[in-house]
């Protein structure tokens, strides 16, 4: 009888160290669901434009990419340089775009033949001119995703103009609205450049800081968000809707 007492209480006891052990394996495992795992707080951090991908990749992560980050220096600082140039000849020197061509077609087609033909009374071989032909698939991509492009367009104006989307409606017109106001102080090529220029120069130091203008956009988005539902609050709200949407049909 005492053995079997014993033997009663050896596994009782083995019973509750089993049910402790359990409990807190339980109550770790509920802690460790209740901690955000990495991916979680990475996903929290905020990124400007709603970005999940680095910057290189948001560009398209090829040639272009490359050079609007500097990955390598000559080839960048040879497209700005190019961009320059041309927005020197036709800005600053009053030069056009047909004038231009025509000249350096003159210039480069006299060299050659003159190249041809001065290599026969002096002995040299003539210059090897290359076979230059435009390959058909660059091409159809290129106009494929134009097309697309313009067709994406078409429809986003399309469903502006119908009243559907108030916000976006206004994101618009104020985006055209600067447009004009900037087309008004430059023409196109000088805007061009403008532009070409930022590329070469906003991606490349926002990919360097990116820790510190990530918060402070943060904070401007937040901010831009709670005046807009002000405003909406105030005016959008009390602005009639778009055309009433059709009955069903039974």
């Amino acid at each position: 009888m005492a053995e079997h007492e014993e033997k009663k209480h050896e596994e009782s006891l083995m019973d509750r160290i089993a049910e402790k052990i359990q409990a807190h394996d339980s109550s770790s495992s509920d802690s460790d669901n209740d901690k955000p795992s990495e991916s979680s707080i990475k996903a929290k951090v905020f990124r400007l434009f709603g970005r999940e991908k680095p910057v290189h990749h948001v560009l398209g992560g090829g040639k272009p990419a490359d050079i609007f980050l500097w990955r390598n220096k000559k080839i960048s600082a040879g497209a700005l340089g190019v961009a320059t140039v041309i927005w020197i000849l036709f800005e600053m020197l009053e030069y056009h775009l047909l004038t231009l061509v025509c000249h350096l077609l003159i210039l480069g087609l006299a060299l050659l033949f003159l190249w041809s033909n001065a290599a026969t009374f002096i002995n040299k071989s003539p210059p090897s001119i290359p076979e230059v032909q435009i390959p058909k698939d660059p091409v159809m991509e290129f106009a494929q995703a134009l097309w697309f492009e313009i067709n994406r367009a078409f429809a986003v104006l399309r469903d502006i103009a119908s009243g559907r989307d108030l916000k976006k409606f206004l994101s618009v017109i104020a985006g055209l609205w600067v447009l004009s106001i900037v087309g008004s102080w430059c023409n196109f090529l000088t805007l061009f450049y403008i532009v070409f220029v930022l590329l070469h120069a906003v991606p490349v130091l926002y990919e360097k800081y990116e820790d510190k203008v990530d918060p402070f956009a943060e904070k401007a988005m937040h901010e831009i968000k709670k005046q807009y539902a002000v405003f909406d609050a105030k005016v959008l709200s009390k602005i009639p809707r778009g055309p009433l949407k059709e009955k069903k049909k039974d």
